[in-house]
């Protein structure tokens, strides 16, 4: 699909879109994961003077935009979703906190390691572009460890925590984890790819190779070198926590208040959960409920392939039921593929379509090692939450509408609070339009939203070290602070998630603060913006036209989203 001209005096537009592909050139990691063709073969610096260039094109795209009069509303919104965006970013770079980020589920490493799976792998001009960024892995992973040591001589790195688990993540990409299953992630992808034999077979297992030594190093150097200049506290604070929640939900809220709203959100579900689970085991607990599900075999998928295929046509089904009825469906978005990831770290993630829809929009499942039974009770909720109403009608509705938006709208922005509560919104929307009728199902989405809801209580518990209440409504030690131990106890209590994931839940929030409570904070903000919108309108409220106007804006900050939908 070709960018939408622009007439001559729609400035922001015109500079929203050279924006893009000047970032595009600065990131070709992140230009392959936006779907923005012609640098596939390219690789990020992510060096310091890589990040220092990407910085300084932030600073003169936002001087640039700020200087400019929108001419309509359409570009009155995308400007104002633009400045907040990177407004934001530019305060986290001053802020040092770009250079030093790494946990267990976002870092350069990371992005080099992903980027492989979204890359077309068919066709010699798609076989030289991924020959050509396996060979350049170690220049990569080089320029990162230099910008690590160098902030970390002024005082800024991860949590020892994070250093720790990442190392041990590579590994497991490289098949060095002691003891443990690992995959040579690199190896498998040239394997996998038809080239048949010769000169340009050898040469790819040879790049493969090269990727997955810089990769070891990379790891040997965070456990070596890193990990014992690393903070021993996984805590980073009130003025940090503050910035980075701003960050992730483009809004500015009153944490103490959000903290407190958390733990009543939470009772309300347990509320909830209780009375479903009484239609399973009649007088019941969760508990209860959930030992019955487990225990009956019809509730139980057999093996990663089946249950792939399962979420592939449950994702179909839905969209073939909505669209048309209850949203507006592009017939390029009606198409979504379901894949195993090829790691093996847990976590099921949604990636957008490319901007032309060669590459559709994709539901991931990570699944940990040793896992062979799946409980669709449990995620037939999450196929609603990656795929339609949620992530990918979002974000594929949004790449396609380019007579509204923006290549930066389209491609570029994402706000978490936006995208993740607009996903727990389509989850609890599901249940309205009666997808869940089975109380297993309906139970599996209050596992999910109870969850969610105590993850909003141990993130800003934790990084703002709040005392847990004296009066909370489960009796959870009051009056204590917060530590690592007692966060994963309650997840515990407030799941029945395995332990291994959720130890990795809990390592994701001390690594990566502000972002889990921007699921269901952004549902909350998601459900207020559309009861005032209802209330304003009275009884010519219309849901699908409301949800025709809210994804037309793309995404964009919670504070403009609000503004936005206050216009309506």
């Amino acid at each position: 699909m070709d960018p939408a001209p622009h007439p001559l005096d729609r400035l922001v537009d015109d500079l929203a879109d050279r924006y893009v592909e000047d970032w595009a050139a600065s990131d070709p990691l992140a230009a392959t994961a936006a779907g923005i063709a012609g640098h596939d073969d390219e690789m990020t610096d992510y060096s310091p003077a890589g990040i220092g260039a990407r910085r300084d094109l932030l600073r003169q795209t936002l001087t640039g935009l700020v200087a400019l009069e929108p001419v309509d509303e359409r570009e009155a919104s995308a400007k104002a979703a633009m400045t907040e965006r990177i407004g934001l970013q530019l305060e986290r770079h001053d802020a040092g906190l770009v250079e030093p980020e790494l946990s267990v589920i976002t870092s350069p490493l990371h992005e080099v390691r992903e980027v492989f799976d979204l890359m077309d792998t068919v066709g010699e001009q798609a076989v030289a572009a991924i020959d050509a960024r396996l060979a350049a892995v170690p220049a990569a992973l080089a320029g990162w460890r230099e910008t690590l040591l160098l902030a970390a001589g002024e005082g800024r790195v991860a949590a020892r925590r994070q250093v720790l688990a990442v190392a041990d993540q590579a590994r497991g990409w490289t098949s060095a984890r002691a003891g443990r299953g690992g995959e040579d992630v690199f190896g498998s992808l040239v394997d996998g790819l038809d080239t048949g034999s010769g000169t340009l077979r050898d040469q790819l297992q040879r790049h493969a190779a090269v990727a997955r030594s810089a990769v070891a190093e990379t790891a040997d150097f965070l456990q070596s070198e890193l990990a014992p200049r690393a903070q021993p506290t996984d805590v980073v604070g009130r003025a940090t926590y503050e910035l980075e929640s701003r960050y992730f939900l483009g809004a500015t809220v009153d944490l103490d208040e959000t903290y407190a709203w958390g733990w009543a959100e939470l009772h309300r579900i347990a509320e909830e959960r209780r009375t479903v689970a009484r239609d399973i085991v009649s007088g019941g607990s969760p508990a209860d409920a959930v030992a019955a599900l487990d225990a009956d075999p019809a509730r139980w998928i057999e093996g990663g392939a089946a249950f792939r295929d399962w979420m592939q046509q449950r994702a179909d089904a839905v969209v073939s039921d909505l669209a048309d009825v209850h949203f507006d469906i592009p017939d390029p978005v009606r198409r979504i593929e379901c894949r195993l990831a090829p790691t093996h770290d847990g976590g099921i993630y949604y990636t957008g379509p490319s901007e032309d829809f060669s590459r559709p929009g994709r539901m991931w499942w990570s699944v940990p090692d040793g896992v062979t039974r799946f409980s669709p009770w449990r995620e037939l909720t999450t196929v609603y939450h990656e795929g339609v109403p949620g992530h990918h009608l979002q974000i594929g509705q949004t790449a396609y509408r380019s007579e509204r938006l923006n290549r930066w709208q389209r491609l570029l922005c994402w706000v978490s609070g936006h995208g993740e509560g607009w996903a727990l919104y389509a989850e609890r929307l599901m249940d309205d339009l009666g997808y869940l009728q089975d109380p297993a199902d309906k139970l599996g989405m209050l596992e999910s939203q109870s969850f969610r809801a105590a993850r909003v209580v141990v993130d800003i518990g934790m990084h703002l070290q709040l005392p847990i209440p004296a009066d909370n409504p489960f009796g959870f030690y009051p009056g204590e602070q917060w530590t690592p131990e007692l966060m994963l106890e309650l997840l515990h209590a407030h799941s029945s998630m395995d332990d291994v994931t959720l130890r990795f839940e809990r390592d994701r929030y001390l690594g990566w603060p502000g972002q889990a409570p921007s699921y269901k904070v952004g549902e909350r903000i998601w459900l207020q913006a559309r009861a005032d919108v209802a209330a304003r309108q009275g009884a010519s409220f219309d849901a699908v036209a409301f949800h025709r106007a809210a994804l037309d804006l793309g995404s964009l900050g919670l504070d403009p989203l609000r503004e936005a939908l206050g216009r309506l």
